[in-house]
């Protein structure tokens, strides 16, 4: 008689063997700087080329000609690369690279209150002096939101990380510049692969329940000065 595994028992088998391997890998594990935070949040913390120092809490931008990237609660800090081993470091590079190419002003905040990115970017738009913002959860996945839109609408969404480059990146950020620029830029072309969610699909769950554990209810966004090395 041959036994046969259910969908959930045969993802939750492979998210086990993922969460081994990631934890053997070491990519993902919290930095020694990390350990000494208390609450979840920290005054610093160094991820790859880059050192994200916690400037207070966030407040809403006065400026019209910025857009506010808000990153996730374990972003550069227990993760430290996407789905696909891109470093945090060359991701928050490109965005904001994109977004100061096209004239504008880019700022980083740190949403702590959730790991969904629908949140996370609504956030950063509401934020932001211009009412655009990019919300970007560690795995990668990424969002451009508006302030006046519900958290679930969006103007452009990204939910395949590991079907983002760092040029995917780079444009998310030009075309998130001039939507606060008033301009409507065609939507950043993303590339199709039907077999890319299940191929990564027990790989995200994990990364997202690691995100989730540094959520902390109710904490207000932190400004982040991004120093890259």
């Amino acid at each position: 008689m041959i036994n046969t595994l259910s969908n959930d028992e045969l993802i939750e088998m492979i998210a086990q063997e993922v969460l081994k391997q990631l934890n053997a890998k070491g990519g993902n594990e919290i930095p020694q700087r990390e350990k000494s935070c208390e609450n979840k949040t920290c005054s610093g913390t160094t991820s790859g080329k880059m050192e994200l120092l916690n400037k207070g809490e966030a407040a809403v931008g006065k400026r019209s000609d910025e857009v506010v990237v808000a990153i996730g609660p374990a972003f550069g800090i227990s993760q430290t690369k996407t789905i696909i081993d891109i470093p945090h470091d060359e991701v928050l590079r490109e965005v904001l690279a994109g977004i100061e190419e096209e004239g504008i002003s880019a700022r980083v905040i740190r949403v702590l209150h959730t790991s969904d990115v629908a949140f996370i970017s609504h956030t950063a738009a509401k934020l932001s002096g211009s009412g655009i913002g990019i919300g970007i959860q560690s795995k990668g996945t990424t969002v451009i939101h508006q302030k006046d839109l519900e958290p679930l609408n969006n103007l452009e969404l990204f939910p395949q990380a590991p079907l983002i480059d760092l040029e995917t990146y780079r444009a998310i950020g030009k075309n998130a510049a001039k939507y606060a620029k008033g301009e409507s830029p065609d939507p950043v072309p993303v590339r199709n692969d039907q077999m890319a969610r299940p191929r990564y699909q027990a790989k995200a769950a994990v990364l997202h329940i690691k995100e989730t554990e540094h959520v902390v209810p109710n904490a207000k966004p932190v400004e982040i000065q991004v120093v890259f090395k």
